[in-house]
């Protein structure tokens, strides 16, 4: 089976590259593989950093899985929700680098992560469930709610508005945006510089900055398995 989430540790980073296509869908060969190198990760105590191919993040999930049927595509979206739980509590620092596109559950890596930064381009970033017809589960609309700035949730959640990478700063979905030739250099910078972060300081920090959310997270999680989409 070809490995569609690699991942490479060294200098105390553990860097997580997602490769599965032309959109990089999450399916759940990709989720598991996600979770086997975040397991990889936390035994090595080493900060995080999610990336994708040039001008692909994520397209978001495999529409495959979520037109085969309505409990295929509640067991995937009850997966994606328990990695982006996983990663908003994680005990070391996680760093996406947006590497173009991050659209749906590519958008919600970024709401997931501590920080994120994204490369200029003709990208577009958001939540488009609206747009293709599907309705935001309830642990989606609360990570947007808890990320993204009040101004642009229903912007983002219920009308669907997909963003620049400079707009998406302003909105929440990112915390920087660099050229092409520095986000590599930058993305390394800023990773090394959360290698020497005080780990147990940052892991209590954030179980308490974000305790109202990922309490809110998991009672829907269970609503979600209630409910349709």
């Amino acid at each position: 089976m070809t490995k569609l989430v690699t991942v490479v540790i060294e200098n105390q980073v553990a860097t997580l590259t997602l490769n599965n296509g032309k959109v990089n869908a999450i399916s759940h060969q990709v989720v598991d593989e996600f979770n086997q190198a975040l397991d990889l990760a936390e035994q090595q105590k080493a900060v995080v950093v999610i990336t994708g191919q040039a001008g692909m993040l994520s397209g978001g999930y495999d529409l495959n899985v979520m037109r085969e049927s309505m409990s295929a595509a509640m067991q995937l979206v009850e997966k994606g929700s328990r990695l982006s739980r996983r990663l908003l509590a994680f005990p070391f620092p996680v760093l996406v680098a947006c590497s173009g596109h991050a659209v749906a559950k590519g958008a919600f890596l970024l709401l997931s992560a501590d920080y994120r930064i994204g490369v200029e381009g003709k990208f577009k970033i958001g939540l488009n469930e609206v747009a293709i017809g599907m309705t935001m589960h309830y642990a989606g609309v609360e990570i947007a709610r808890g990320r993204l700035s009040p101004v642009f949730f229903n912007r983002a959640v219920i009308l669907a508005e997909m963003m620049s990478p400079q707009e998406a700063v302003t909105a929440g979905f990112l915390d920087k945006v660099v050229s092409e030739q520095e986000f590599l250099p930058m993305t390394a910078a800023i990773a090394q510089a959360m290698t020497k972060l005080d780990m147990k300081s940052h892991y209590q920090t954030k179980l308490k900055a974000r305790a109202e959310l990922l309490a809110i997270l998991d009672e829907s999680i269970i609503k979600d398995l209630s409910s349709s989409l």
